[in-house]
């Protein structure tokens, strides 16, 4: 049996199984969370023109400390007068277009007026084109302001509205199809049987995959029968993109979906990480679909998930850079020396530093529920001090 594979090495070969989705246009207000699938450059300059960054005057520099005598007035979204000629000034509000001939603006409440008459009264502007946003000066017509594989965000988005687009290039959303399987499993809400559990792991990762860009195309609890799981892995893996099964990825008399995938005519790319929790994962291809197949424990189903599900589907949707990242905190207590798998410790963050949890059984989702971060501890890693700083991944 070949060695548990290291983290970064399997999700490699995972997403090296993944080939982004078709592209199609999406409108602004449904592209949240995707990623780009083109570069998107700017139809217009931004600002337009010279603009005004504050309310108050609009002067030649050179012409301080005064006096000017004011000849317009100019609010935003009008259309400057003439040019100014030499001593005039005008009143100009945040947002508007300067009159040419003006190259600073001298700020109200620097400012004294009589009439028509304006005066300094401060200190004035410390520079020529101060309070003045340059025409361009956040992009120009024909420039790049978002690149493919960049994910959408919110201000993303406000960006790509900004240089004049409406709908942009996005991937396809990848579907998935979620297969629960043990003959324990009763679903939420049903009777429960002697001996029986309520399948937790479905909810959970339905719930990671609605904040991603994806479709759930199936979601089925079934028991430990070799026919039952080849004929539901045949069926939805012919509709989406990903399947995801969760138990029954172990080496046990009734871990049955490694056989049910080989004999549905899937190949296994790799099986075993070296990581704890979620040590016997498993992926590979079924026709189209890439397979994905996660431990039944609750808590190694949702770290794997989140290292191997999330990338994935970032992959599917175009993400120029699908991994989690990792922040440094200081440790509020400190660890023993870790053993030789990659250990992600439930933790909590406070006061801007990390704590272990107690609890870190693999089956525990109330200490999950707890957690707000994942501790990373490398394999034969030494003990830890309190303070020392350490690689953290947030989770909620």
């Amino acid at each position: 049996m070949a060695d548990p594979l290291p983290l970064a090495d399997a999700q490699a070969r995972l997403l090296a199984l993944a080939t982004p989705l078709a592209q199609e246009q999406a409108d602004l207000a449904e592209a949240s969370g995707r990623w780009l699938a083109a570069n998107i450059g700017a139809r217009v300059d931004h600002p337009f023109a010279d603009l005004s960054a504050m309310d108050g005057y609009a002067i030649r520099y050179d012409e301080l400390p005064g006096p000017w005598r004011v000849v317009q007035e100019i609010a935003a979204g009008a259309v400057p007068g003439a040019p100014l000629a030499t001593g005039e000034a005008a009143r100009i509000f945040t947002g508007a277009p300067l009159p040419a001939g003006a190259d600073t603006i001298l700020i109200q409440e620097e400012a004294a007026r009589s009439e028509d008459t304006l005066r300094l009264a401060g200190k004035g502007p410390r520079a020529k084109g101060a309070h003045v946003r340059a025409k361009g000066m956040s992009f120009s017509a024909g420039s790049t302001v978002l690149r493919a594989g960049e994910r959408l965000t919110p201000a993303r988005i406000g960006l790509a509205a900004m240089a004049g687009h409406a709908v942009v290039p996005v991937r396809r959303r990848p579907r998935v199809a979620l297969i629960s399987t043990g003959h324990e499993l009763a679903a939420p809400g049903t009777a429960i049987g002697p001996g029986q559990i309520y399948e937790s792991n479905a909810a959970m990762l339905a719930a990671m995959l609605s904040a991603e860009p994806a479709a759930l195309a199936s979601r089925r609890i079934l028991g430990d029968s070799l026919p039952l799981l080849v004929d539901a892995i045949s069926r939805a893996a012919a509709d989406c993109d990903v399947l995801v099964t969760t138990g029954g990825a172990s080496v046990g008399d009734h871990d049955l979906v490694r056989p049910a995938l080989e004999a549905a005519g899937a190949t296994i790319d790799f099986w075993r990480v070296a990581m704890k929790p979620g040590k016997p994962l498993m992926a590979g291809r079924l026709g189209g679909c890439v397979v994905l197949g996660l431990p039944g424990n609750p808590v190694s189903a949702f770290v794997t998930a989140l290292l191997f599900l999330k990338p994935l589907i970032a992959t599917l949707g175009g993400a120029a850079d699908p991994l989690p990242r990792t922040v440094r905190l200081p440790l509020a207590v400190g660890t023993p020396a870790n053993g030789p798998r990659l250990d992600f410790v439930r933790a909590a963050i406070t006061n801007g530093m990390v704590r272990p949890l107690v609890v870190q059984d693999s089956g525990a989702l109330t200490a999950l529920a707890e957690a707000d971060a994942l501790l990373l501890r490398p394999p034969y890693a030494p003990a830890a001090e309190p303070g020392m700083f350490a690689d953290v991944l947030i989770v909620a």
